[in-house]
């Protein structure tokens, strides 16, 4: 029997626990032996996993790597991240058939690694305004990214991206259009719970990332009033915890309001399943998130919920093309709570219903195709 090719996996995430990541590994791991390169332990998928060590920034956060930001001298910028020169000691040696980067900051490691071989970039969001919120990032990491996206992705075999609107920014400002792979979750054999008793259960599972606006949640139940519940399975952002205890501070006078530790990607439909309501409402505080199309929507479909989200564009055609839910008339908790306040319980059901007839079409089934086509290109 041939050997089977060998392909490597750039991700600076903990890739064990990045929903995105491990399903485009559940499909390279079907046709190729995959080394991982990533924080944390061994994810599903991988056969060798080159670990970096849990503190090694993934941008250039030394005194070097900050003055040459602030030089522009992004060239020399592109591999001085501390995770970037771990990645590239630990895989030294290696030979791929190919190599998959996740992220723009993972490009220079990407094609330094591969050395000739193709390279399949997966774009998880529109990197030159990823923290564009952030004065520092701004003005120092932006240009950085720009340089990667405009110098690596034109030699790239293949790239993806998340939403059509991002994939149209990366045609628009680099003459490259990535593939649309949205952040569908793997099919879940459920049915629709009831929606009986008193109270309408709403849910939300993701990171704790301020920005977000996650408080507005909070204040729609406190608009809502009685009959109504939240639950948060929210995960502590970057910030070591800080905006999670915020939001838990904020609720302690809200006893509709319950914070759960987060479960793993694979057991979250299930938990999801025994709620009625995914709810986000999430401002255009930067480009990412006026376009953002997130796990979580596709996560309450295979929970088989009804959905509330804001007027983001990307998710509010979701919403409205398959009849899953309501979309508020603007990103106000007073707007959201309307959305929510003239459903009869009856229009819930039928949501979740429709959430049902939709969840094949709405999996990762769909996106696996398109990771399918880019490796039958690239292995041959």
């Amino acid at each position: 029997m041939p050997d089977r090719p060998r392909v490597l996996v750039v991700s600076f995430s903990p890739i064990h626990s990045d929903a995105r990541v491990l399903r485009q590994l559940s499909v390279v791991a079907r046709r190729a032996h995959v080394t991982t390169i990533g924080y944390g332990p061994r994810p599903a998928g991988s056969d060798e996993h080159l670990r970096l060590p849990d503190g090694a920034p993934s941008l250039p956060q030394t005194p070097r790597g900050v003055a040459l930001l602030a030089a522009r001298r992004l060239r020399a910028a592109e591999l001085a991240a501390p995770a970037s020169q771990h990645a590239l000691r630990l895989a030294a040696g290696g030979r791929w058939d190919a190599v998959v980067a996740n992220d723009a900051r993972a490009l220079p490691v990407a094609h330094r690694l591969a050395a000739g071989a193709p390279v399949w970039a997966d774009l998880h969001e529109w990197a030159p305004e990823e923290r564009s919120h952030v004065t520092s990032w701004r003005l120092l990491v932006a240009p950085l990214m720009d340089h990667l996206c405009r110098t690596y992705l034109p030699r790239c075999a293949a790239t993806t991206t998340v939403a059509a609107s991002i994939a149209d920014l990366y045609a628009e400002r680099y003459g490259v259009r990535p593939q649309v792979m949205r952040n569908a979750a793997p099919w879940a054999d459920l049915s629709p719970t009831a929606v009986d008793g008193g109270t309408v259960r709403l849910v939300h599972s993701g990171g704790a990332i301020p920005g977000r606006s996650l408080e507005t949640m909070l204040d729609v139940v406190g608009e809502l009033g009685e009959g109504w519940s939240l639950d948060l399975y929210l995960m502590p952002g970057g910030d070591g915890g800080r905006y999670l205890r915020s939001l838990q501070e904020r609720a302690a006078g809200l006893p509709a309001v319950t914070f759960h530790d987060p479960v793993a990607p694979e057991a979250l439909p299930a938990t999801l399943n025994r709620y009625d309501v995914g709810v986000f409402w999430i401002p255009p505080f930067n480009a990412n998130a006026a376009r953002t199309l997130p796990n979580k929507l596709f996560d309450f479909v295979q929970g088989r919920l009804a959905v509330a989200v804001g007027p983001s564009p990307e998710m509010a055609r979701v919403v409205t093309e398959h009849g899953l839910g309501v979309v508020a008339e603007d990103f106000s908790a007073q707007a959201a709570a309307a959305s929510l306040a003239r459903l009869s319980r009856e229009q819930v059901a039928g949501f979740k219903a429709a959430a049902h007839a939709a969840s094949r079409e709405l999996s990762f089934a769909t996106e696996a195709a398109v990771a399918d086509g880019i490796l039958d290109r690239l292995l041959g």
